[in-house]
């Protein structure tokens, strides 16, 4: 087999670039994130005809503007990697827009191969488009493909590695921009070239269409290579900005942009698309979203979807659930009866078997909740979620873009808030920008689901359909608030107008839906296998250490032996329950004297206002780490303390029966990890982001305001008698 060669999938977002991935490298992939930044990139391989292909699939981008992080990392990897062919996933049914990118890509003087997708979805809208005068028109290959069902993909491959082993590079196309801007370019190229001004990197007209553009990034390297030339090209920039300015009002990143549509629509009229209807006509997607982004039967339908969600969630996995609980329990029995007591049997039952065991009985509950995200997201659904709630952003001072990092942080559960918190980079207003990102951890997150459901599973159990709803519709009106009441005060200003694309419904895939819904449940079991198991054994440690004085334990060993010398002359099962009561004051006890027991108990004094006792706080300070870690301290917690550590009931049960324990306690205390300091690594994201002082206010204005609604809710329903 050859060399393999490597290849860059890009394109507009909703042209079917990730579906193309997922079908040309199925499970041979892996996502990891660009150096430098936390924008998501996923890389696989596949073979075709002997020859491997290792194959990266780039952020989805409108433009090489570099505005956003996503079309920063995409032009950077263009440019800085070189892959040996660029594919350039085009949306068929809307190929004008589409064909915008491709124009900078051929500015740019990449190798490249466009992947005409959606035919179907074209021709069913009464579009026949011609690939070949297309293809002749660009001056690049053109290859009809549906991505979905792999029709024309191996044709595409063919044409990639032909475009790879070509002995010609191709050469950059050179678009006109209008006297102003081209002489500009002619007196500004000589400069350039003669000085090899990032023509290591870039082309030189290319070089100074960005400088008209006032591209930051090419500014920036313009200036630390040649301070001097930076000075004369920027001058000759103004220059022409000024004129354009008093000439016709725009800038000149207009100007290009109006040629760049310009060059795009001269290809348009050679008769390369032919419509077969004439006439107005509705297409299906539009026919669906005049019912389904109603104004209101929209919000209900929304309503029933995720409340659909929920209950094909549950209804689902109990089977699993349970199966894996009763899997944990044998597990802790087994371990129990071959290993003698001791500090290691200690740490594998409590702080490995039923820590990390506690987040693992979660799985199938993340797996199916990710799937069924997965057909919304894949459908074309989510967008219009996102369409919908714009409406309702704007009268929280928040703009339409926001609604993205909040369903990415998990407005509809099971998402995450850094890349939530990253994704806020799209907004333009600083002040939305920053509403937005530090009210995005108030989402139920994928880390917050085990914990949801582990309560809503203990007190509510017979409604956890709804309750997981109720918890999803209190996040968004709490985040809103949140976000009105920070622009009000600290961010104050105008809310700017939104304009969104909503791409056509499709049917998901099954190898899509199964890759993103393994790639996500797997993303939990690994957090699991690591981050919380350390977490679990480092906790464990803490709540046995240092262990009770001498003296008490010999106290305890005294009152246990009178107990079983009675047991021994008299028998029955009172002196038994003694003895067992005794061990659960001992392990009580033990707890207590640990150093998490300390500072659990440190805590109790204010937590009591809640309703949250001592071991509870103890699960609460480890969730700071990691959501996650909460399920799995409650469990280490109850194991060592006042119950039968033996015991090989589950969490839920132990919770359930504890009389610390009730609903009202469970809703303060879930109310409480719902909106209290994000987890540490969303902290340190805010911190990037913004800078260290915001990411401390988030943690302390989340934990006040959680805080403030728990004990309302505590009090409230304790004074009610709900308890």
């Amino acid at each position: 087999m050859e060399t393999a060669i490597n290849i860059a999938l890009a394109g507009n977002p909703n042209a079917g670039k990730t579906t193309l991935f997922n079908y040309l490298t199925g499970a041979r992939q892996h996502v990891g994130n660009y150096p430098g930044i936390t924008v998501e990139h996923k890389q696989g391989c596949c073979l075709h005809k002997q020859q491997g292909l290792s194959i990266v699939d780039l952020p989805g981008t409108y433009s090489l503007s570099a505005y956003s992080s996503e079309e920063l990392v995409a032009r950077n990897y263009i440019i800085d990697s070189r892959p040996e062919v660029l594919i350039d996933v085009v949306d068929a049914s809307n190929l004008e827009r589409n064909l915008y990118l491709t124009s900078q890509f051929l500015e740019l003087g990449t190798p490249l191969v466009i992947a005409l997708n959606m035919i179907d979805v074209a021709e069913n809208r009464g579009m026949e488009i011609n690939a070949e005068k297309l293809s002749t028109a660009l001056g690049v290959p053109v290859v009809p493909i549906i991505a979905r069902s792999g029709k024309g993909v191996d044709q595409l491959l063919d044409t990639v590695i032909a475009t790879a082993r070509a002995e010609q590079p191709p050469q950059p196309t050179i678009l006109r921009y209008g006297s102003d801007i081209d002489q500009a370019l002619n007196e500004m190229i000589p400069l350039i070239r003669d000085r090899d001004l990032l023509t290591g990197s870039y082309p030189d007209r290319w070089v100074g269409v960005k400088l008209l553009e006032n591209d930051e990034q090419v500014l920036a390297q313009v200036r630390e290579r040649e301070p001097e030339l930076s000075l004369r090209l920027e001058q000759r920039c103004q220059e022409v900005t000024d004129h354009l300015q008093q000439t016709t009002g725009v800038y000149p990143e207009a100007v290009i942009a109006d040629h760049r549509y310009g060059y795009i629509k001269s290809i348009m009229r050679r008769n390369i698309v032919t419509k077969k209807f004439v006439g107005d006509r509705l297409y299906t997607s539009d026919r669906i979203d005049k019912v389904v982004t109603h104004r209101l039967l929209g919000p209900v339908i929304m309503a029933g979807v995720l409340l659909g969600l929920y209950a094909f969630t549950f209804s689902s996995s109990t089977f699993l659930v349970s199966l894996l609980e009763s899997f944990f329990g044998m597990l802790s029995t087994t371990v129990d009866t071959f290993l003698d007591d001791g500090p290691l049997k200690s740490m594998l039952i409590s702080g490995v078997i039923d820590g990390v065991g506690g987040v693992l009985g979660f799985v199938p509950i993340i797996m199916f909740m990710f799937f069924g995200i997965a057909v919304l997201e894949d459908s074309g659904y989510l967008a219009r979620v996102a369409f919908m709630m714009d409406r309702i952003f704007h009268s929280f001072g928040l703009h339409g873009s926001s609604v993205m990092p909040f369903i990415v942080s998990g407005g509809i559960a099971g998402g995450c808030a850094v890349p939530g918190v990253m994704a806020t980079r799209t907004l333009r207003s600083p002040k939305e920008r920053m509403a937005t990102l530090l009210t995005v951890p108030f989402m139920n997150c994928g880390a917050k689901l085990p914990v949801l459901t582990l309560l809503i599973g203990a007190f509510f159990a017979d409604h956890q359909a709804r309750y997981m709803f109720l918890a999803t519709l209190v996040a968004w009106v709490v985040a809103l608030c949140a976000a009105k009441f920070l622009r009000m005060t600290v961010l104050r200003g105008e809310s700017t107008p939104f304009v969104m694309e909503l791409p056509p419904y499709r049917i998901p895939t099954i190898n899509g839906l199964m890759i993103h819904t393994w790639e996500r449940t797997w993303q939990y079991i690994k957090k699991a296998g690591t981050v919380i198991l350390g977490i679990s054994i480092l906790l464990w440690a803490m709540m046995t250490y240092p262990g009770l004085p001498q003296e008490e334990v010999a106290a305890f060993q005294e009152q246990r032996q009178a107990i079983s010398q009675d047991l021994q002359r008299n028998g029955g099962n009172d002196r038994q329950t003694a003895l067992e009561a005794l061990s659960a004051r001992e392990n009580s006890a033990a707890l207590r004297h640990s150093l998490a027991g300390r500072i659990g108990i440190a805590l109790e004094g204010i937590s009591q206002l809640a309703g949250i006792e001592w071991r509870t706080n103890i699960a609460l300070v480890g969730g700071f780490a990691a959501k996650e870690v909460i399920v799995s301290t409650l469990g280490t917690a109850y194991s060592l303390g006042d119950v039968d550590p033996d015991a090989s009931d589950s969490l839920t049960q132990r919770l359930a029966n504890d009389p610390a324990w009730n609903p009202v306690v469970a809703l303060a205390v879930l109310l409480f990890i719902m909106f209290y300091a994000p987890c540490f690594v969303t902290v340190v994201c805010i911190a990037r982001e913004t800078s260290w002082k915001w990411a401390l206010f988030s943690m302390s204005f989340n934990t006040l305001f959680a805080f403030m609604m728990a004990v309302g809710v505590y009090q409230l329903g304790m004074l009610l008698k709900l308890g």
